[in-house]
């Protein structure tokens, strides 16, 4: 099956940055699931998807506006140190999640206090040109839940 509007993807990936550093990757996790065309994944690589199939490999250079957005100046928030989660002691230049009301985020911590941490809330890889590598590993036909949901269910997607 192709990849094609109310497709759920499943695929691995490799994000390098252009000196071929590997940055991120999805490494011996499941792979990420997304319904195809509702806005849940980055522009960039559903264009890069559309209409591949399982056992496809992409690879392809993105800009910032396709993928992660373009780096937003002072957009900085104050954070309790207890809402950081990925260490045990913070210092500048770590990247900690914080829980959204909109997910979980990734944040780079700019100053800690000793109950307060200032973070800046771009993505840390924002503001730059990647190089992805994808795998499809799988493609099907989206149920009419995940379609009225507007997200993929089940391993790699959403949860109920």
């Amino acid at each position: 099956m192709k990849i094609t509007q109310n497709s759920v993807v499943q695929f691995k990936y490799v994000i390098k940055d252009l000196a071929g550093n590997e940055v991120e990757s999805s490494g011996d996790n499941a792979p990420v699931a997304y319904l195809h065309g509702h806005s849940g994944m980055m522009p960039g690589i559903e264009k890069s998807l559309e209409g591949k199939q399982a056992g496809d490999k992409v690879a392809v250079e993105l800009t910032a506006s396709e993928t992660f957005g373009e780096k937003l100046e002072d957009n900085e928030q104050r954070v309790s140190i207890k809402h950081l989660m990925g260490a045990d002691k913070w210092k500048a230049g770590m990247t900690a999640l914080v829980n959204t009301e909109h997910g979980q985020r990734q944040v780079t911590i700019l100053k800690v206090g000793k109950f307060m941490a200032t973070v800046d809330i771009n993505h840390p890889l924002a503001g730059q040109t990647l190089a992805f590598e994808l795998d499809v590993v799988n493609v099907r036909e989206a149920s009419k839940e995940e379609i009225d949901h507007g997200h993929a269910h089940g391993e790699g997607g959403h949860h109920h």
